[in-house]
């Protein structure tokens, strides 16, 4: 988003300052959090929108939340969503399943180090990954219910989790990684743009399972609008459901950054 003021105009006064007047004590206008916009795909723009936020609304007084079913809930509960659609997805497709397991030892979206990331929250600056997270924990869930049949369990001689030597099929790179539970193969695989090896589970392309989850912002129109499932996706899911909400203490006191919070964000 971008705006004509946004970078111009600093606080009236200090973030904790009383707020005089009809609106009432600070201390309860600072429980009320409002919704001010979607922010839309991050991406490498993560922290550089994170530090502008912190500047003007205080590291305290903005956070993300996310529309589900016409309910704004928390970050855990949405990525749950977000996971089940990857789930829902692969055991409707045991081919995608057979190719993962036979030929691959792990999956990564924008850099091999994602390999050794398991956990969806990733608060430092570079830009989150998560659906490489999500077909790691279905594929090791479909090991452990030996639900495919090309999926091996835990009492293979694989040692899940320990380090293995992988080839990169988008580079022919190798790289020492963790074997993922349930992959059997050779080869590391990347789930990103069209050039990538396994773009078939690019978020774009996974279409969101529940329709409930379904919504649109017309006038909107972003990377993943222009592939795959488009607004159908699990990744237009996780963009349209994310937003911003402010503190209402710090909400009044942008002045009249009110009329555009997210101006340049």
């Amino acid at each position: 988003m971008t705006g004509p003021s946004a970078s111009a105009q600093p606080l009236d006064g200090p973030l904790d300052q009383p707020l005089d007047g009809p609106l009432g004590d600070v201390d309860v206008l600072a429980r009320i959090w409002i919704p001010v916009g979607l922010p839309g795909f991050s991406g490498d723009d993560k922290q550089r929108r994170a530090d502008l936020l912190d500047e003007r609304c205080g590291p305290d007084g903005w956070r993300y939340r996310f529309v589900v079913r016409g309910e704004l809930v928390d970050f855990d509960t949405a990525i749950a969503e977000y996971e089940e659609a990857y789930r829902v997805h692969l055991r409707r497709n045991p081919a995608i399943v057979d190719w993962l397991v036979t030929h691959c030892a792990n999956v990564y979206d924008h850099s091999v180090d994602n390999v050794h990331d398991d956990d969806y929250v990733q608060p430092g600056p570079a830009a989150n990954h998560y659906q490489d997270i999500s077909v790691r924990r279905v594929v090791a869930e479909l090991a452990d219910e030996q639900r495919a049949t090309q999926v091996v369990d835990a009492r293979s001689e694989m040692a899940w989790g320990e380090a293995t030597e992988a080839i990169d099929l988008g580079t022919g790179e190798r790289h020492l990684v963790p074997r993922a539970r349930g992959f059997r193969g050779r080869y590391l695989a990347q789930i990103r743009d069209a050039e990538s090896p396994a773009y078939f589970l690019n978020p774009a392309v996974v279409p969101v399972h529940d329709p409930a989850l379904i919504t649109t912002l017309p006038g909107r129109h972003e990377w993943y609008h222009l592939e795959g499932c488009a607004h159908l996706s699990v990744e237009a899911y996780w963009q349209m459901a994310k937003v911003i909400e402010v503190r209402y203490d710090r909400f009044l006191a942008l002045g009249d950054l009110r009329h555009d919070p997210l101006a340049d964000v």
